[in-house]
């Protein structure tokens, strides 16, 4: 396999991997193997037939931050030794971990009604609702397929997260049961519709990388907690993030009505008898289609407490994605989770 400068990776690596730079084997290794699965990807989301095929297509030729099979990747190099490929079953696992993200985002959009997604129109807004989720379905369908070249244990794995995938997706669907937290449903709906799939592709990394079990355990934990904190960062980012920077409408969430950790922090302070978050959130339950009422929105619940107690969380869950691999030997690989946990909760976007 052919060496890369690190400062020519092929494709751009998420903020908090510029730690590859300090090994350029290694960084050459990852982008090989990120450009071999793009290839792999497309081709396993391609058909004969012309619907098909442009649909399944879409959302990847759109582009993406391929978070969950670069994770697949570094963690299959836990357990290499220095100059070995990275094997085709990684490369394999990692397509399938990313076909089944981007299955889930068909009927994401469908569910949420969301008219854009990455920059571009929803592949619901270009076929249709009924057309989004079949091609979601058969997304899943290849995915499945492909893992089942893997053998046993893989084919396992990924039924088991698709499985919380779609439960995570019934409960923030349905709402917390009468009686339950509403502030702990919804961390339990992050750790299924998110954490459950980054979970799954660090693990399936060390797994087929040859790691032994134990590590592939400690790399699904980091990948569990790195996920919920990503989530989480993305909360505090809808409301307090600058609009020129991160490239987001500030309250978003709250236009939508769309239940998230401030709102529910907000909710539960407003319980206690904290005045101040009872005024806050009459303006976020108030008619927010207007521009000005959503910025007094917003002011009022960046202005809260609550704000920085929801950056607290999303860090407390980075702390835990290091702690899980806190056991493992000093090396690149570990430094560069170790600095994507930090990343996830300190960035605009």
């Amino acid at each position: 396999m052919t060496e890369t400068p690190a400062d020519a990776l092929t494709i751009k690596l998420p903020a908090g991997f510029d730690v590859l730079a300090d090994d350029e084997q290694l960084a050459g290794k990852v982008s090989d193997a990120l450009d071999a699965v793009e290839v792999k990807l497309l081709a396993s989301l391609s058909s004969s037939d012309k619907l098909a095929n442009s649909a399944a297509r879409y959302l990847a030729e759109a582009g993406g931050k391929r978070i969950r099979p670069l994770l697949t990747i570094l963690s299959s190099q836990l357990g290499a030794q220095a100059g070995d490929d990275i094997r085709d079953d990684v490369l394999q696992a990692a397509v399938v971990m990313e076909m089944t993200h981007l299955a889930t985002l068909y009927h994401d959009d469908v569910m949420d009604s969301a008219p854009l997604r990455r920059g571009a129109p929803s592949a619901h807004e270009v076929w249709g609702n009924s057309v989004a989720i079949l091609i979601g379905d058969l997304i899943l369908a290849r995915a499945s397929q492909l893992m089942t070249l893997l053998g046993d244990e893989g084919s396992r794995i990924q039924a088991e997260t698709f499985e919380r995938l779609v439960m995570g997706q019934m409960h923030e669907t349905v709402g917390p049961a009468e009686g339950e937290d509403p502030y702990e449903h919804y961390l339990s709906v992050i750790r299924d519709k998110t954490g459950s799939l980054v979970a799954a592709a660090a693990r399936l990394g060390a797994f087929f990388g040859g790691s032994g079990a134990e590590t592939a355990m400690l790399l699904q934990d980091y990948g569990e907690a790195v996920g919920v904190a990503f989530q989480l960062a993305d909360d505090v980012i809808d409301l307090a993030a600058d609009g020129a920077t991160s490239g987001k409408t500030p309250g978003t969430d709250l236009r939508e009505a769309v239940p998230t950790l401030p709102v529910l922090l907000l909710r539960r302070a407003a319980d206690a008898g904290d005045p101040a978050a009872t005024e806050a959130l009459a303006l976020v339950d108030a008619d927010l289609s207007s521009d000005e009422a959503l910025a007094e929105a917003v002011a009022a619940v960046v202005a809260h407490p609550v704000t920085q107690e929801s950056w607290d969380v999303a860090r407390s869950w980075s702390a835990k994605a290091k702690a899980a691999i806190e056991p493992l030997p000093d090396s690149t690989v570990k430094r560069a989770l170790l600095s994507f946990a930090d990343a996830v909760v300190d960035r605009q976007g």
